[in-house]
């Protein structure tokens, strides 16, 4: 191959779980033409990433090299695989290539960013291709919790890569393309797979993954026994969830209403483009609040306890002029997603306080899972039968299991982390080198490095408070007046019930009275010197060390 290798480097969601972004490239080493699959967000949390909007990869090493990149593949409408499209794409500005309803949802997202919606191409499945510089990509329908998830057909001049994107063994999703051994099995049949980049999220559940069909029984049997209103709240992404839902309200006498713009947006989109067909008719708000309430059932965006969503206004109180009343069925047909336990708590317990049926998928009964479980994932890597798998779309601890498992399966296998550059050429994998990774925050409509501190300092300002200082000194560097002390976010009094700024200003202003002239001339050292006083008053006070701001104002001799 006259020196010529490929390599795959994850710049997002290998060793966590979002925020997916993931480079191929082939050529001579550090002049590969370059091709990006996915680029999502990851969502932030009040311990980490305060007032944070979403979290997105970092870039820079394909801004740095942007004169290799050809294009940029988007698997799946999820945000973690999506969301970071429209934030990133003005510093990319290539062409992006997905399925008709991935499209669709990424021009949306660009109108809504004011880009150019051309700039997002509608491709064709499988065996439809796109050559995207050295790489011919052809996209292959997998079963998701979403319509159309694609894996990707790679053939390079190294060999052919499957990279599957998010996936699950189901012949009958509902909504969408299902599992076909024999469509897999042509995959395989046509060239050696030489390295398959595999999803590993679901690689600790140890039984086989079941059927979106399988819950259309026990959904239609509870929505058929419960009183009042029914209200059940799902990812808003999972169509095929929505339908059952839907389907299993209209046998139960009941009219659905869909509540929540993302909801909203979801099912006009499947329907538009053809994936969604025979979804029950819903009514509008307004016609919903005259139909009576065993009557009816509500379709309302959430699942994750997000504070702006339909589940959780309802919680508050009225939504729309809708509200929770005893004796009515709250429905979580989904799974909370690790860390954000506790929101869905608050909602769930302030329903109960007002009598609410609270059902949810303790059970396992009301939801399945858009992630293949570990059988599934060795009937993949039997059905393709690569020569190396990289496990992708997981923490740590997932791609170490999978890697696992591929060895005691005779696959050559490697953990391969965001950064770290895989050489795929041989017959092995192999570290190539490093390359510089990490995450950038959308801080409402900025974007901020994760190492510049506008975070840090608002994590530190949250846990200690702030005091800002003012002083001012004439053109003799003599104080006028005393020190004036404002506290945000601190307790008003300390030892002795005394106001802990007036505890403060005396002891700056003292300071200030018996400073030398070589620190009241040194706007650096007052500065420290009053940041200093500050903290050790704080903490003898309150037991505190706050963010300390000090300005310093001087009076011209003019």
């Amino acid at each position: 191959m006259s020196g010529e290798r490929l390599i795959y480097l994850p710049l997002g969601g290998a060793g966590e779980i979002g925020m997916n972004a993931y480079v191929y490239g082939y050529g001579r080493p550090g002049k590969e033409r370059l091709m990006l699959v996915d680029l999502g967000v990851a969502f932030p949390d009040m311990d980490t990433s305060p007032g944070v909007d979403v979290i997105v990869p970092d870039v820079s090493w394909l801004v740095d090299n942007l004169d290799r990149l050809d294009g940029i593949i988007i698997t799946h409408a999820h945000e973690d695989h999506i969301g970071a499209l429209p934030h990133l794409w003005p510093l990319l500005k290539k062409p992006v290539y997905a399925r008709r309803f991935t499209a669709a949802i990424g021009r949306l997202k660009f109108e809504e960013a004011g880009l150019p919606l051309d700039a997002i191409i509608t491709v064709e499945p499988r065996p439809a291709a796109v050559e995207i510089g050295p790489f011919k990509v052809q996209f292959l329908p997998l079963s998701h919790s979403i319509p159309e998830s694609a894996g990707l057909v790679i053939d390079t001049p190294a060999g052919r890569i499957l990279h599957t994107g998010d996936f699950k063994r189901d012949p009958t999703p509902i909504v969408g393309e299902g599992w076909d051994d024999a469509v897999m099995e042509a995959v395989a049949a046509e060239a050696p797979v030489k390295a398959m980049m595999c999803d590993s999220t679901n690689v600790f559940s140890p039984l086989p993954g079941r059927s979106e069909a399988t819950l259309a029984e026990p959904l239609t049997e509870l929505i058929a026994k419960a009183g009042g209103m029914v209200v059940a709240t799902t990812f808003a992404s999972n169509v095929a969830r929505l339908k059952t839902l839907a389907e299993a309200a209209r046998a139960a006498d009941r009219s659905i209403c869909v509540l929540g713009r993302a909801m909203k947006r979801m099912v006009a989109v499947a329907e538009e483009t053809g994936v969604l067909t025979g979804f029950p008719r819903h009514v509008t708000p307004e016609e919903a609040l005259e139909i009576p309430r065993r009557n009816l059932m509500l379709l309302v965006t959430g699942s994750q306890g997000e504070r702006r969503a339909a589940s959780a206004a309802l919680s508050r109180g009225k939504y729309l002029g809708f509200e929770m009343k005893p004796g009515d069925t709250f429905l979580f047909s989904s799974k909370t997603i690790p860390g954000n336990e506790r929101s869905v708590l608050r909602i769930m317990n302030a329903l109960s306080e007002t009598g609410v049926d609270i059902v949810d998928d303790a059970g396992g009964k009301y939801h399945v899972s858009g992630h293949a479980n570990r059988p599934d994932l060795e009937h993949a890597h039997r059905v393709f039968l690569p020569d190396m798998l990289i496990p992708m779309h997981g923490e740590h601890r997932h791609l170490r299991e999978h890697v696992r498992i591929a060895h005691e399966a005779g696959i050559a296998g490697m953990v391969a982390t965001n950064g770290m550059m895989i050489d795929l050429t041989g017959e092995v994998p192999k570290l190539a080198e490093h390359v510089e990774t990490g995450r950038v925050y959308l801080d409402g409509t900025a974007l901020v490095g994760a190492l510049d501190g506008v975070v840090r300092d608002r994590i530190r300002m949250a846990l200690n408070g702030v005091a800002m200082v003012s002083v001012i000194l004439d053109e003799q560097n003599e104080p006028l007046g005393e020190a004036w002390v404002e506290l945000l976010g601190l307790p008003a009094t300390g030892l002795g019930e005394r106001p802990l700024n007036e505890t403060m200003e005396t002891e700056l202003t003292e300071f200030l009275d018996a400073a030398s002239g070589k620190i009241l001339s040194d706007d650096d050292r007052l500065d420290e010197a009053l940041k200093r006083i500050v903290r050790q008053v704080a903490m003898e006070e309150v037991g505190k060390k706050p963010e300390v701001r000090v300005v310093i104002s001087r009076l011209s001799a003019e």
